[in-house]
């Protein structure tokens, strides 16, 4: 598809979804109010976004019913909070309907809140470069297997399926960025779409793929790691005091 360049100078807006369970941290709480060495994944997500992007509107989509999260957004002066939805699709375009007009979107995640200003930055030049759709990714270093159930379950219950060439594989992070037109487009296409289908779009970059759109890669950084079990929280808070022992 072709690509349509962009000024750097064009307004952008920071989408950051913060509504997902924290079911497998372990805690009663929602994942991006669990504290990283002292401070909710939240409240470091903006503040990479806010140090990344000085200009950018911030919006932060939030769990209804967590009200603690809501009283912390609410001293952050400039930051949008709004509601998510019941699939990851919906809380997307919750925010997109709160990032006004803005030239281009990033959507991230608050538990990649470590992620450096070098891949926000990597994202918006490469849509300024004309991409409409632009995520960062870095290369898989293990092999991966895909299953299929095992031929003999009183063994084990899966067997190898392939062994996909992992020169062609990447793990994609956040800021996914986006022209927002582009991606409000393909949020009111998939509005059609049933639920279930809905349901499985676990990133933005996916759907732009379903509907057609060329997908930009653009290096990302194992820092940006999502934190989502106990050992990334503890991976994350080894890296916070490594930064703060160097500093």
């Amino acid at each position: 598809m072709k690509t349509e360049p962009v000024r750097v100078t064009e307004t952008v807006a920071v989408i950051i979804v913060a509504a997902g369970s924290g079911t497998r941290l372990g805690r009663n709480v929602p994942k991006a109010a669990v504290p990283v060495a002292g401070r909710s994944m939240l409240a470091r997500a903006v503040e990479g976004a806010v140090a990344a992007l000085p200009s950018a509107r911030v919006v932060v989509v939030l769990p209804a019913e967590h009200q603690d999260l809501w009283e912390e957004c609410a001293g952050w002066d400039g930051v949008v909070a709004v509601a998510g939805g019941a699939h990851r699709a919906a809380s997307v375009a919750a925010g997109l309907r709160a990032a006004g007009e803005a030239d281009v979107v990033l959507v991230h995640d608050a538990a990649r809140c470590l992620t450096p200003p070098s891949v926000f930055e990597s994202v918006r030049r490469a849509l300024a470069a004309g991409a409409r759709a632009v995520i960062p990714a870095v290369a898989v270093v293990d092999t991966i297997k895909t299953a299929r159930p095992g031929p003999d379950p009183a063994i084990a219950a899966e067997a190898v399926g392939t062994t996909p060439a992992r020169s062609g594989l990447r793990a994609v992070q956040t800021p996914q960025g986006f022209r927002r037109a582009a991606l409000v487009d393909a949020h009111a296409r998939a509005g059609a779409w049933p639920a279930d289908r809905l349901e499985s779009i676990t990133d933005d970059a996916r759907l732009m793929e379903e509907l057609g759109e060329d997908v930009y890669l653009v290096p990302g950084d194992e820092r940006a790691l999502k934190i989502t079990t106990e050992l990334d929280l503890l991976l994350a808070e080894a890296l916070l005091a490594a930064e703060g022992s160097s500093a």
